[in-house]
């Protein structure tokens, strides 16, 4: 049983996200993550301890102050870290949201989902009914690739799109590409051959791997992965969205 008002560990707050989803968003980070991707931009974020902590009511009491900013497409994100490793704060931040007639959308890497699980897929679910838009970065289609590039198996996360499609909640698919890493093009085939086994993709986007982030490693004293990696070329974020069949899905 779900405590009535259960305990948020928030990283950072952004009030005014335009790339989280669709129109002007208010961007909850949630602490915590158990991928460990070379890329990551946000190395910071993967500790479960820390982040400052809020209440479910205090934290959309300061969230819903922008809501004059949101228009009729704009709304919540909740992204991280991993939000769904706070999977019951999150269920009772979007249910208050949702009361509120507020867009929801969780961003998310989706590697906590435990399809085996009656309990976990019960909590999963009453999570969906009160979640507009799920956000996916699909980071690697090959199950051993993508345990070499984040840490961890992803049959999970391919288990969750689906239930997820099969649930009937609209989804935007995200994959960074990284020359050399991320960007094979019979992986690319098999990512679209399995985005196009969903039925409520709205939308599929490249994101060009970048930098910005390597000063984070830097400051925490983690080697970073990737020391000789650089951002794709437009040629190469072009094919990338060819093969992936980017233009099927207009948003």
């Amino acid at each position: 049983m779900q405590p009535c008002n259960p305990i948020g560990y928030v990283h950072s707050l952004e009030s005014f996200g335009s790339v989280d989803g669709p129109g002007v968003r208010f961007v909850v980070f949630l602490q915590g993550c158990a991928l460990r991707c070379k890329y990551c931009h946000n190395p910071e974020t993967w500790a479960a301890e820390g982040g400052e902590e809020w209440t479910v009511e205090k934290l959309f009491q300061r969230v819903y102050r922008y809501r004059n900013y949101w228009g009729k497409k704009g709304g919540i994100t909740v992204s991280g870290g991993e939000p769904l490793r706070q999977m019951e704060f999150l269920t009772a931040f979007f249910e208050l949201a949702r009361s509120k007639g507020v867009h929801t959308a969780l961003d998310t890497a989706g590697q906590p989902f435990r399809p085996d699980d009656p309990d976990y897929l019960a909590g999963f679910d009453r999570l969906m009914k009160s979640t507009s838009l799920v956000i996916l970065d699909l980071k690697e289609i090959d199950p051993e690739r993508h345990r070499q590039l984040t840490g961890k198996d992803n049959a999970n996360i391919l288990a969750m799109a689906r239930r997820i499609s099969d649930l009937g909640i609209p989804l935007w698919i995200r994959h960074v590409l990284v020359p050399g890493l991320t960007d094979d093009e019979e992986g690319l085939r098999r990512t679209a051959d399995f985005i196009r086994s969903l039925k409520t993709v709205q939308r599929v986007e490249v994101l060009p791997y970048h930098t910005l982030g390597l000063f984070k490693w830097q400051k925490l004293g983690i080697p970073y992965p990737l020391p000789d990696a650089v951002p794709p070329t437009a040629e190469q974020v072009k094919r990338a969205e060819e093969l992936l069949e980017v233009s099927r899905y207009p948003g």
